[in-house]
Order: structure tokens, then sequence, then C-alpha cells
């Protein structure tokens, strides 16, 4: 199963890293996505991970504060957030799938795991 973890409270400024790691699966083998859903907002797309950890993609507004890597060795894939505002506050979940083309773009994942919140206090 596919969990998400490391999320907590944080001022804005500050930083958080959330690790996603599977114990029946080996991640190695998928592309690795972050999403999150704040309250009352549809889920977005933060950024996927090759299965390789070669690649990398962002949504726009996460470019530059958030790094998603991975370490295939511990099977876990690993999101930091720097620079932390209110509005990065949400549930947020990894999820995996076979890398075919739309991994990078956030659609098709198969896989999903329990999200942990990310709250950012002003």
């Amino acid at each position: 199963q596919l969990q998400a973890s490391g999320g907590g409270l944080v001022q804005a400024g500050g930083s958080l890293r959330l690790s996603c790691a599977d114990s029946g699966r080996t991640l190695t083998i998928y592309a690795v996505g972050w999403f999150r859903q704040a309250p009352g907002k549809e889920r977005e797309f933060v950024g996927a991970i090759s299965l390789s950890g070669g690649s990398t993609y962002y949504a726009d507004s996460m470019k530059g504060r958030f790094t998603i890597s991975r370490d295939n060795a511990k099977n876990t894939v690993f999101l930091q957030m720097d620079s932390l505002k209110p509005d990065d506050t949400a549930v947020y979940y990894c999820a995996a799938r076979r890398q075919t083309p739309g991994w990078g773009r956030g659609v098709g994942y198969a896989y999903w795991g329990q999200g942990t919140l990310v709250t950012v206090s002003s």
C-alpha cells in the first residue's frame, strides 16, 4: 500500500519533506507523482519523477520551490517543499503508474495511497 507521510504544521517560509513508500509494491518500476487537494478545491498535480529518477516534471506554481527525488534502494520517493505558503495547505498524496506517455502530466495514475496533511500558517 502506498503511503505518504511527513506532513505537519509549518510556518510560512518554512520547509517540509514528505515521503512516499509502498510496503507491498516495488516502486522502482513505476513513475511516481505527487498531488494535493486543498479544502474545497479539486485535486491538483504537483509533480512527478521517472522510475530512474532522471526526469522530473512540476506544475508551474511549484517550480523552484518543490523538488521530487527518489531512493530506489529504499523504495521511497520524496517531496521536498521549501518557501511554503499558506496556499500550500492541503492533503498531499503520492501515486504510481507505469512510465508510459502522460506520466509527466499527472494523468493515468492507477495506484494511490493515503495522503498526509500539510498545514502552513501565516
